[in-house]
């Protein structure tokens, strides 16, 4: 008898939604108007749902105002906070495209954001931290011809902007509703690319609304569950697990502050009871790791999420002792799929949520296949994992080549990771096909580095390889060939060149002068040989 094959499918008691956002979060507030949605702890601010849906209806009623057709392109550079959490959901009712743009990005990397998705409106922060975003927009905004106006998140522009939204919308706001499908495209999300720029995946209602419901019914949301999102929004961390996840089951979103801070993220859980608590690895580290954790009262909590990278057996063993989450759940996905494919389930032991990133969820599919040939590999045989259902992307955003080199004919989605099926149905992520580097649960692919860094006058080539590191997992690492070698670039000189134009996380760290690289009889890089030279 020939061995089982590297093959499952979810299946689940409960149907598939085929509502829009903007329905499901109607009878959200139907069903518990007086029970709080949304808590932004810096501020103080609260909503409950029916509070939360009225604002969401407002600002909707001002985008139409403003102009905004269904499939505009509306874009929000911007940090935690719950004005994004609106632009969110009032996008969603009148089917404009919401664009996230992660906070870190500079502006070569805004620019090309703004263009390839056509903004026509932008939503952003004034500043964060070492960010200025109204100086930045203001460097870019003549070579972004569709850019015609950005609104400012706590600056008079907003107020001027809710003004728009009159009595006399009514009409247009309930007939643009009837006009929407649940497979319209809603969001589009930059991933990053091999090939220079990032790609941006192309979501619908269905795609995120599903995957977000599903991931909450894994782990028993209900109207009972407050749930602590110090991820960010622009990943579907943020917006599909936390918000959709949410306001899909009536639980409570709560924002511990703009970016992530471990004090903060524990101060809220204590201060707002939160039964629910996310991060990649590096965050509970962070948090277990405070000089006063053991002060914090963490009791309410029962579960959460841990996502974007393995999580170590003795971290997790301590969020569980020690942080009170029983059930926490390892998830595993990717943006073009929504993004979970994978996850761990409530009763899972300590080996299955440290030893793999779980089993299909409902009504999906995933295989392993032999990367050469497609063909399906027996369980217990490593290859490409491969996804398929409601949550694969509609495609990347004006780039039909790419979508087909990512999506194939049989509309599988092939995730580049290298995994293995257990007999049980588990799967275990062993390696990555290409050359992908995950620093602290961000996505780094060296080729768009390497694209920026050839503008640099010192540099005549140039290989960017992750090697590994204590605290993020991985760190990026220049290998450079000079134009000159008696004047070789410094590494404070190449993370000047980077400053403000590239994301914190993608400015290498490291850097090593060549004289040339390793290469494969066809003329390859050898990137792991550099990695395994120069990583230790």
């Amino acid at each position: 008898m020939s061995a089982e094959l590297s093959y499952t499918h979810g299946t689940g008691s409960t149907a598939l939604l085929g509502d829009t956002i903007g329905a499901n979060l109607d009878r959200a507030v139907a069903a518990w108007p007086d029970r709080e949605a949304l808590v932004d702890v810096p501020s103080g601010r609260r909503w409950t749902y029916a509070e939360f849906g009225a604002d969401v209806e407002r600002l909707a009623y001002a985008l139409l105002g403003s102009g905004v057709a269904k499939g505009d392109r509306v874009g929000i550079w911007a940090v935690n906070c719950p004005e994004w959490v609106l632009v969110q959901y009032a996008t969603a009712r009148i089917g404009a495209i919401m664009v996230n743009i992660n906070p870190a990005y500079r502006t070569h990397e805004v620019e090309y954001v703004l263009n390839q998705a056509g903004i026509s409106l932008l939503f952003a922060s004034l500043s964060h931290r070492s960010s200025d975003y109204r100086a930045m927009v203001e460097q870019v905004r003549g070579r972004c011809p569709r850019l015609r106006e950005t609104v400012y998140i706590g600056d008079p522009t907003w107020d001027a902007l809710l003004r728009r939204g009159t009595p006399d919308l009514y009409e247009d706001f309930w007939e643009r509703g009837s006009e929407l499908s649940c497979d319209d495209p809603i969001n589009i999300q930059y991933t990053s690319g091999t090939t220079g720029f990032p790609k941006g995946a192309t979501l619908s209602h269905h795609n995120i609304l599903n995957n977000g419901y599903s991931v909450g019914e894994s782990i028993a949301y209900s109207e009972q569950d407050r749930i602590c999102i110090p991820v960010p929004f622009y990943h579907c961390f943020g917006m599909v697990m936390g918000n959709l996840a949410a306001t899909s089951h009536g639980a409570c979103m709560v924002i511990p502050a703009p970016s992530f801070d471990p004090k903060s993220t524990l101060e809220a859980v204590q201060q707002e009871r939160c039964t629910s608590l996310y991060g990649v690895p590096t965050m509970f580290i962070a948090e277990l790791n405070l000089p006063d954790f053991a002060t914090y009262d963490l009791s309410t909590l029962r579960t959460g999420i841990m996502a974007g990278s393995p999580c170590p057996v003795e971290v997790m063993k301590r969020v569980v002792a020690e942080m009170h989450m029983a059930e926490v759940s390892i998830c595993y996905g990717m943006t073009e799929t929504s993004p979970v494919s994978l996850q761990t389930r409530r009763d899972d032991d300590l080996e299955h949520r440290t030893g793999t990133v779980g089993r299909v969820l409902p009504h999906l599919e995933v295989k392993v296949v032999d990367p050469a040939t497609g063909v399906t590999r027996p369980r217990g045989a490593a290859g490409e994992l491969c996804t398929r259902g409601y949550s694969v992307m509609l495609g990347y955003w004006n780039e039909p080549e790419k979508t087909a080199e990512a999506v194939d004919a049989g509309r599988w989605m092939h995730t580049g990771d290298l995994a293995v099926m257990r007999e049980d149905g588990y799967v275990e992520i062993v390696g990555r096909i290409k050359d992908m580097i995950i620093r602290g649960g961000e996505n780094i692919y060296p080729r768009e580095i390497e694209e920026f860094l050839y503008a640099h006058p010192k540099i005549r080539d140039v290989q960017v390889v992750g090697v590994p590191h204590e605290t993020y997992g991985e760190e990026v690492l220049a290998c450079v060939i000079p134009h000159d070698a008696a004047a070789p670039l410094t590494l404070e000189e190449l993370r000047a060149f980077c400053q403000d134009r590239l994301a914190h996380y993608k400015i290498p760290s490291r850097l090593q002068i060549l004289d040339s690289f390793p290469m494969t009889v066809s003329g390859k890089v050898r990137k792991v040989e550099l990695r395994e030279t120069y990583g230790g």
